[in-house]
């Protein structure tokens, strides 16, 4: 018995990326799940210094000079910028489940709006932080 189905072409059953050109929307669905996953490691941080903060002020001290330190500012500078902007990104899912916003054009400008609305606001608490001192 022979199979009499056509031969079918050696291509990926769904696209993928290198087919896609790469626009905003995309990039901000990627950024969303990006900034979820940093979020995580955000709390991962936020359990080891409360874990330093019980086991001690020597353990604490250490966790503060690491956090305190400029990798430690970069690694909580891209936490801010995580918070802000998987926010902004939530709340624009939450207007797309009404149906709002869909069109290619105004979707972009959500993204848009969601991306800037991350960077800046980080910044603002950062300035805020640093005029008070907290750095």
């Amino acid at each position: 018995m022979t199979d009499s189905s056509p031969v079918r072409a050696a291509r990926p059953l769904s696209p993928h990326l290198q087919v896609w050109r790469w626009h905003i929307t995309m990039f901000s669905s990627i950024a969303h799940r990006a900034t979820g996953i940093a979020l995580y490691v955000g709390a991962l941080i936020l359990a080891a210094g409360a874990a330093s903060l019980a086991s001690g002020p020597e353990a604490y001290g250490g966790f503060r000079a690491a956090i305190g330190s400029i990798p430690g500012k970069v690694v909580l500078f891209g936490l801010t910028v995580s918070v802000f902007y998987h926010l902004a990104a939530g709340v624009r899912h939450l207007v797309w489940d009404t149906g709002r916003l869909m069109q290619p054009r105004s979707a972009d400008m959500a993204c848009a709006a969601s991306l800037a609305f991350g960077g800046a606001a980080a910044v603002a608490v950062w300035i805020i932080a640093a005029l008070m001192g907290a750095l």
